[in-house]
């Protein structure tokens, strides 16, 4: 407990002479947005800053180029991996707070590293590109970038403190209907009309949404509706997201969207196609061993875990995708504009708020401290790795990437 207690005032004592460069780093990132795959930048600055202080950096990971791992100690086992998202919204810039996870993240590898014994394990920075809109988590693990990490770690900027939020597995789906075209007004009667597929597509789905489960989703837009309103759309397509907390029961809506469009199809006279656009994000398997050291540390920092609604507000990452592999945790905390929700304006406007930057410091101390409580403490690591295998046996197997 005294040798803990020691590495944990070295950490926290690296966090606060390191914490400058942070901040400058975040305003850096939020200064100069850039969209998922596009971020060379943000990239380029993390591993700069990591490949300073004395970790192995590979910029650049298989087919993803704004990709990084970067490790430093040893041996090999054990180890934990801190995750950095650094990309940006379209036409909103950093309205999510990716820049504050990204310095979080690099921050506590390097605090991490500076204080951690010779011989006591591996830490790795993990540059994780386009969470926003590709889930570029989902391709790294296709590209076994994630080897050799045996627990991952993050933390997001929300408005809320909370240890645990589930996420929703999601599936995007492009349906299209294919009819005839023919003039409006001189011959409807020879016109297949596709677009009236697409709406009774859509009002079909209004109609389901009463008889899904509560944690269910079902949204979307449409993307072509016709050429002119004098010309009987022959070709129409849309874009629908189909989400819920277990994959299981997103499949299985999946099919009743599926029935939905095939219903508008026979209705019109009208053929149809649906496939998937994207990975299928996974739902996000809480590891609660790992989520209350965080707690505990940010509560000692002076943060209160107020909310415990794990299922309230949520939405989909491809971590995921990355929980069903290894323990990971994904903890909220609030940068103060509680009434400004991710994704909007002013969001966007609070993410470089001296309070933000506050509770980015915050992030970074917690998420090391329970690094350094993985790495040092075995009866630590064989309770999370027990509480991760029973999770996935429930689930009937962790693994579906």
């Amino acid at each position: 407990m005294e040798q803990m207690a020691q590495l944990e005032k070295k950490v926290v004592a690296e966090m606060e002479r390191i914490f400058p460069r942070l901040v400058d780093m975040a305003r850096t990132i939020y200064e100069h947005p850039e969209l998922g795959y596009e971020e060379r930048k943000a990239a380029g600055l993390l591993g700069a800053f990591l490949k300073e202080r004395g970790f192995q950096v590979a910029a650049g990971l298989g087919s993803l180029p704004t990709a990084f791992r970067a490790f430093q100690g040893g041996p090999e086992r054990p180890s934990v991996g801190f995750l950095a998202e650094y990309d940006a919204l379209p036409g909103l810039g950093h309205a999510c707070g990716h820049n504050l996870i990204a310095v979080a993240s690099a921050g506590a590898g390097a605090a991490l590293a500076a204080a951690l014994p010779n011989g006591a394990g591996r830490v790795f920075v993990l540059g994780t590109p386009a969470e926003e809109m590709h889930g570029g988590k989902i391709r790294m693990i296709q590209e076994k970038a994630f080897e050799g990490v045996e627990a991952a770690l993050m933390f997001h900027p929300s408005v809320r403190n909370a240890a645990v939020k589930r996420t929703l597995a999601m599936t995007e789906l492009k349906v299209s209907f294919h009819g005839k075209s023919s003039h409006a007004a001189a011959a409807p009667e020879l016109g297949i009309n596709a677009l009236d597929a697409m709406v009774l597509t859509f009002s079909a789905i209004n109609a389901l949404r009463q008889q899904i489960p509560e944690d269910a989703r079902i949204h979307g837009i449409i993307t072509c509706g016709g050429d002119a309103p004098n010309i009987i759309p022959a070709f129409t397509e849309a874009r629908i997201a189909v989400r819920s907390l277990e994959h299981r029961a997103m499949e299985a809506l999946i099919e009743r969207v599926r029935a939905c469009a095939a219903g508008a199809a026979q209705a019109t006279g009208c053929s149809f196609d649906m496939e998937t656009v994207g990975p299928a994000y996974e739902g996000l398997l809480p590891n609660y061993t790992l989520a209350g050291l965080f707690e505990k540390h940010v509560e000692a920092l002076g943060l209160v875990m107020e909310d415990h609604d794990e299922t309230g507000y949520i939405g989909s990452s491809d971590i995921g995708n990355l929980s069903r592999l290894m323990p990971v945790i994904h903890p909220e905390l609030t940068i103060g504009a509680r009434e400004a929700l991710p994704h909007t304006t002013g969001f966007c406007d609070a993410v470089q708020s001296e309070e933000a930057q506050r509770v980015m410091g915050i992030a970074a101390k917690a998420l090391a401290l329970t690094g350094l409580n993985y790495l040092i403490d075995p009866d630590i690591r064989t309770k999370v790795r027990a509480e991760f295998e029973e999770a996935g046996q429930k689930l009937g197997g962790a693994n579906r990437s």
